[in-house]
């Protein structure tokens, strides 16, 4: 699944195309380094996505094309906020 979908889907960012904008702009981070918009997600990937001052780290457990809101944070493990 490609990396913007994928934090869309996960609800980590509200819309995809927002997604698609931290990527370009180089807030999105796999495995320590710079990722684009077309990265393949892989479960166990780490992903840093830096809001403003904040950045947001966790690991990618589940892959899943469609998900319940409520189910959608099973799909990461937060490592540090």
């Amino acid at each position: 699944m490609r990396l913007d979908k994928f934090l869309k889907v996960s609800r980590i960012i509200k819309r995809r195309t927002v997604a698609n904008q931290a990527c370009d702009t180089e807030h999105v981070e796999v495995n320590g380094r710079r990722a684009k918009a077309s990265y393949d997600v892989k479960v166990g990937d780490e992903i840093a996505v830096t809001y403003g001052e904040r950045t947001l780290k966790f690991k990618v457990l589940d892959i899943r094309e469609h998900v319940a809101k409520a189910d959608a944070a099973s799909m990461y493990e937060i490592i540090s906020e």
